[in-house]
């Protein structure tokens, strides 16, 4: 499913106007991707939080020179789902 898919379903259920839709899905990504870059997480209760995880510094090897390098630490972005939304695709989705 891609995002316009996501704002024609919601247009549809809604009876709302597509640009409407649209326009407050990129503000919803917006808003969270400017509080992840701000240092805070998002909770949304019952789907999940957007998190910030940190990476630990490692060895890596550049393999065409032959070398290692150092990867230092780093902050990722996460989603981590709510349980019930695991449980959720595990009892409804089969395994392929």
């Amino acid at each position: 499913m891609t995002k316009a898919d996501i704002v024609a379903k919601i247009s549809e259920k809604l009876g709302m106007e597509k640009s409407e839709v649209q326009a407050t899905v990129e503000t919803f990504m917006e808003e969270v991707k400017n509080s992840l870059e701000g240092g805070d997480n998002v909770y949304l209760r019952g789907f999940g939080s957007f998190i910030i995880k940190t990476r630990a510094e490692k060895t890596g090897r550049n393999i065409s020179k032959n070398t290692t390098i150092k990867i230092p630490a780093h902050n990722i972005p996460a989603f981590k789902p709510a349980k019930i939304f695991v449980e959720g695709v595990k009892d409804n989705v089969k395994v392929k």
